[in-house]
């Protein structure tokens, strides 16, 4: 099991939102790739990396960053945020990321999904963000009326590689994440589940390490505030 740090882009800059409202923003850092090494400093193997100005106008505006992280760190990078075309998810694969992360184009689009699963063997991961078990969709703005199961088994069915579970309302509230949620979707499908939203504590870590084959865990507020070490996390995972 991996735990995967993230950065946040807001502006060129390395923040953290709030249950994901755009005005409920920290900033914690002005140079992300300096974070990035950071994280790599203290062991991270995977990098989560958002987009949030292309999550809410379908537009990356990171862009710039991004690149610049991957030029600073030689560990593996994910990226989501604003994903909704494939000349996108063409740039991002050549400038060498390794897991594009599909978000609302996999309800909205699920032709051009299971394309770029045939064309990108691997590298597509869906990300399904719930809020009481309702898929929410652009930056998290817009809850659906689908089942955030139904849409786990639909998206291994088109062939992605994996699928990261975020509880919304969790999400930066450093209030514990959604154990029991995070549980049944890693159940459901044969594909790795990443959890993600409201991991505030080590004890927090321990709990979803009883997950049987959970992929990995990202964390986000909690390492930027000190509220979890990010090597003592990953020293936990490592020791089983």
């Amino acid at each position: 099991m991996l735990i995967i740090p993230a950065i946040d882009l807001k502006d060129g800059a390395c923040v953290r939102l709030l249950q994901g409202r755009k005005e409920d923003v920290t900033k914690y850092s002005g140079d992300p790739a300096e974070t990035a090494r950071r994280w790599v400093r203290e062991g991270a193997e995977l990098i989560h990396i958002v987009d949030l100005d292309g999550a809410f106008t379908g537009e990356q505006k990171n862009i710039e960053s991004i690149k610049n992280i991957r030029k600073t760190v030689d560990c593996r990078l994910e990226v989501g945020g604003g994903i909704r075309d494939l000349k996108r998810i063409e740039l991002l694969a050549s400038i060498g990321i390794d897991k594009i992360i599909i978000g609302t184009i996999a309800i909205k689009d699920p032709a051009l999904l299971r394309e770029a699963c045939l064309k990108y063997p691997n590298k597509i991961v869906v990300g399904i963000d719930a809020k009481k078990g309702l898929v929410a969709i652009r930056g998290w703005e817009e809850v659906t009326e689908i089942m955030a199961s139904v849409l786990a088994k639909e998206v291994e069915e088109a062939g992605a590689s994996g699928i990261i579970y975020t509880d919304i309302a969790k999400d930066g509230m450093l209030m514990g994440p959604n154990v029991e949620a995070t549980e049944e979707i890693a159940n459901l499908v044969g594909i790795p589940v990443t959890a993600s939203g409201g991991v505030a504590s080590l004890k927090d870590i321990a709990n979803l390490m009883k997950i049987k084959g959970l992929y990995g865990i990202i964390t986000g507020k909690a390492v930027y505030s000190g509220a979890i070490a990010l090597g003592e996390a990953i020293a936990l995972v490592r020791r089983g």
